[in-house]
């Protein structure tokens, strides 16, 4: 079984919740092989949504660069970012946003769930297929027998709700239970045995 939860807790505070568990980070600051599921990690060659030709360094660089605001269009520049610092695009410095673009030189612009559904979430699941296919499928594997906890900053899995940005470890969970991006539940809920925060067998 999968769960999440958020990384901004007390790990002791997690670990007496789910004493069951494995502890999962997920984030940018992952110490272990499963930074690489975060939406920050600069795998490079990701296609960028309506964009031919274009390619990003990581799915947060896409998200960040086709964001447009009133003082400020597009950012290619972005795309080429490969230190997992200096992506985010403030309304302090930029003004307004007005949505994201839906492509490098498309005409129009997407509403924040709109973009979500046609930019983050295939960005992301390609990332899921085609960089981190190892850890998934060991993801995948040790859910079967054990209970995950994966740690994000964020815990919010309605893509509908917009006043709460989306948790990445929601849609890797979406992804490992074969309902990505939402759907009906099918994974196995055998609940696991062991807490520990040893080496993850999926992290390497």
């Amino acid at each position: 079984m999968i769960l999440i939860a958020s990384k901004r807790r007390k790990r002791e505070t997690l670990m007496k919740q789910y004493p069951d568990a494995i502890l999962a980070d997920v984030t940018s600051s992952a110490t272990d092989g499963l930074v690489r599921l975060s939406p920050f990690y600069p795998h490079g060659g990701i296609p960028v949504p309506f964009s031919e030709g274009y390619t990003a360094t990581c799915v947060e660089a896409i998200w960040q660069g086709l964001k447009v605001f009133e003082g400020c269009d597009v950012d290619t520049s972005l795309f080429d970012n490969n230190t997992m610092k200096g992506l985010k695009r403030t309304v302090r410095r930029y003004g307004r946003p007005l949505g994201h673009r839906k492509g490098v030189f498309g005409t129009e612009l997407l509403g924040y769930v709109e973009a979500r559904k046609q930019i983050y979430i295939p960005t992301y699941k390609w990332v899921l297929e085609n960089r981190v296919a190892d850890i998934i499928e060991r993801l995948r594997k040790a859910s079967q027998t054990k209970t995950i906890v994966l740690l994000d900053y964020d815990t919010n899995a309605d893509v509908e709700e917009a006043k709460k940005p989306l948790s990445h470890a929601s849609l890797v969970k979406a992804y490992v239970e074969g309902i990505y991006p939402y759907g009906d539940k099918v994974a196995d809920n055998m609940q696991g045995k062991g807490c520990t925060e040893m080496e993850i067998p999926f992290a390497e």
